[in-house]
């Protein structure tokens, strides 16, 4: 049974009069197949799904991003990679099953292989903690990712997390300090890292598998700082005005990629994700082999640097600097002062000195 979205209804009428007409025993005294007029509806329905997923307000792709058929980590794993070997566990506490980890091959290549796996039904969502991730989760990802790091593995990372999971447990267990870690790791690695974005990017949960050397995101997905409803309600103490709150947070992949948050945008079949997973394969396919020949050539030092350098460029293009290439030139006041204090020492400890003495005679005479 298909799942359908509250702006879908009219995609919902002309799809359940398609399935009448393509089964004949569905309609009385019909034996054959009308093929005209299932051209003609099919023909409507390409329309409507064109017209209504070209026109999507920054709430409706997020509803997009949540739909519950939208294809999943796990998918992706199992279709793009081939010999994935899972590991699990943080060598400290235990295993995390809202997220999966372990090495594959991407056209023959090794690759470290991480997604946050949501559960594509109820049992599985709660097994999985509907991608919530805990610290033993960060803590097995820092593990693994220090060990392709050794090896000079690229890494290949899904997000698809409404946030990490805030219960008792896991901030007494350092959450924060896990997701911090984690952050850290990623931008110290030498290899490749690609981070793509497959339905929600949720707040520091996403943040700390996302600090990649590529950012990339799904046409549909989204990508924020907080959940537009928990937006709503700080800002307006009101979550029915998740409306306002996504627009104004700029989460789509359209409004990311023009603020230079991500790298690339991956085109989806016209109704989303889920309505043509071949396709969706084959086009983050293509993009990963692209991004990985990016980096073919270069060195570790570089690798390194590339990714240092694609987080200082941020927000550099609204006015901080002139040229985006001379990040040397983001010194501070304070470094440029220190600056001429060293130059000039001398002059500055002689011009002390004679002050103290100046300031002893008058105390005491």
């Amino acid at each position: 049974m298909k799942n359908y979205l509250n702006f879908e209804n009219d995609i919902k009428d002309l799809e359940v009069e398609l399935d009448k007409l393509k089964d004949p025993f569905n309609q009385s005294g019909l034996s054959e197949v009308d093929t005209q007029k299932i051209t003609k509806i099919q023909n409507e329905l390409d329309d409507k799904l064109k017209s209504v997923y070209s026109n999507l307000d920054p709430w409706q792709i997020t509803m997009v991003a949540r739909h519950e058929d939208r294809p999943k980590s796990k998918f992706f794993i199992e279709n793009l990679f081939n010999d994935f070997i899972p590991l699990s566990g943080d060598r400290h506490y235990g295993e995390d099953q809202s997220v999966l980890t372990g090495f594959a091959k991407f056209n023959s290549q090794s690759v470290l292989v991480i997604g946050q796996e949501k559960g594509d039904n109820l049992d599985n969502r709660i097994k999985r903690n509907f991608g919530m991730m805990r610290p033993e989760g960060y803590r097995k990802t820092i593990r693994l990712m220090k060990l392709a790091d050794k090896f000079n593995i690229p890494i290949i990372s899904f997000i698809d997390t409404p946030g990490a999971y805030p219960g008792v447990g896991a901030e007494e267990r350092g959450q924060a300090e896990a997701i911090a870690k984690s952050i850290e790791c990623c931008m110290s690695l030498n290899v490749p890292t690609l981070a793509i974005i497959i339905g929600e990017g949720g707040s520091g949960g996403a943040i700390a598998l996302a600090s990649s050397s590529k950012v990339i995101m799904l046409e549909n997905a989204i990508y924020s700082v907080i959940s537009p409803e928990g937006c709503a309600t700080i800002l307006w103490r009101d979550p029915k005005k998740m409306l306002d709150a996504a627009k104004a947070m700029k989460l789509s992949a359209k409004d990311l990629l023009e603020l230079e948050i991500i790298d690339e945008i991956i085109p989806e079949p016209i109704g989303g994700a889920h309505r043509d997973k071949n396709l969706i394969l084959q086009n983050i396919r293509i993009s990963i082999s692209k991004n990985l020949e990016y980096f073919k050539d270069m060195t570790a030092e570089e690798i390194f640097h590339d990714r240092k350098n694609r987080y200082l460029k941020i927000g550099r293009n609204k006015g901080f600097i002139d040229n985006l290439n001379e990040l040397s030139s983001l010194r501070t006041d304070e470094n440029k002062l220190y600056q001429i204090f060293k130059e000039r020492k001398s002059t500055f400890v002689a011009t002390s000195i004679v002050i103290t003495i100046l300031i002893s005679l008058i105390i005491f005479l």
